[in-house]
């Protein structure tokens, strides 16, 4: 199977701490990059994140979100930290039978810095549970990409017909292209009253053929068709391959393109030029 770079997925894994959405999209790149936000609270598991997206996939630019939404009710009451409280009492205590006032406020010892604790759900949970459902949204993002990849390719595979379509048109004009080209010689020499033998006229048919002989471009055009279709078939990653199947096809419709002597088998070059950026478009697009 072939894969597209250009996929979205979303998935909402939820709990008794909360919820959690996971959402990946991906555009076109040369190379595999990364973008990847995450909440302050799970920095942890960036480079697992990114460790798993880097086995999945090959190319494209990916850039992966999590909102994280905690349940109000799974925080659990509040605690007090005796040891430090007791210890923060001493101490007022210790100053003012030292001479200096001091008034000691149970608001301002509640007040400092971990005294108060709040039981918090388990984190490693939490985590686990955002991993698995980071996991099932990696999963359809990467069907999403297939599913778009077999469209591109039966896309392709159209375009690739149509090569071969033109190719039997040029074929099947090659006969009367000759016998048009030996008549005008024919006549060409008639008008300047030279005498013409049937040797002189031989070579410069062979001379002709060979300027305008386009059997081996025809034939390279369907050996490009099938590796193509090959290429395809097997799958994976096979984007830059397939770049480089056009860059072959563009070179045997320029030259099919210099060798015309006929507007038939100009416009069938013009239209195999047409039907092979169409395949690079879509292709840009293939992992």
């Amino acid at each position: 199977m072939i894969h597209s770079m250009t996929a979205y997925a979303r998935h909402e894994v939820k709990n008794d701490w909360g919820n959690a959405i996971w959402e990946i999209r991906s555009v076109n790149q040369r190379y595999l990059e990364t973008f990847i936000r995450l909440p302050e609270q799970f920095r942890a598991i960036e480079t697992v994140i990114r460790e798993r997206l880097r086995k999945q996939l090959q190319r494209g630019k990916v850039e992966v979100f999590l909102k994280y939404n905690a349940n109000p009710a799974a925080v659990g009451q509040l605690q007090i930290n005796e040891t430090l409280a007791k210890q923060l009492i001493e101490k007022a205590n210790w100053i003012r039978t030292h001479g200096a006032e001091s008034n000691i406020n149970p608001i301002e010892i509640m007040r400092w810095p971990g005294v108060m604790e709040v039981e918090e759900a388990d984190i490693d949970t939490i985590q686990t549970d955002i991993l698995n459902g980071f996991d099932k949204v990696l999963s359809d993002f990467k069907d999403a990409r297939g599913s778009e990849g077999e469209n591109l390719k039966e896309m392709i595979e159209q375009r690739l017909t149509g090569v071969l379509e033109q190719k039997a048109i040029i074929e099947q004009h090659l006969p009367e292209i000759m016998a048009w080209q030996k008549e005008r010689i024919v006549n060409r020499f008639e008008e300047i009253n030279l005498e013409l033998d049937e040797g002189r006229l031989e070579q410069e048919m062979i001379y002709l053929a060979q300027k305008t002989d386009v059997a081996e471009e025809l034939d390279r055009l369907t050996s490009h068709v099938n590796e193509t279709q090959k290429i395809m078939k097997k799958g994976g990653a096979c984007g830059r391959r397939l770049d480089f199947m056009m860059q072959e096809f563009n070179r045997e419709s320029n030259t099919l393109a210099s060798k015309s002597i006929n507007a038939d088998i100009t416009k069938a070059a013009v239209e195999l030029k047409v039907l092979i950026e169409q395949m690079r478009e879509q292709i840009q697009n293939i992992e």
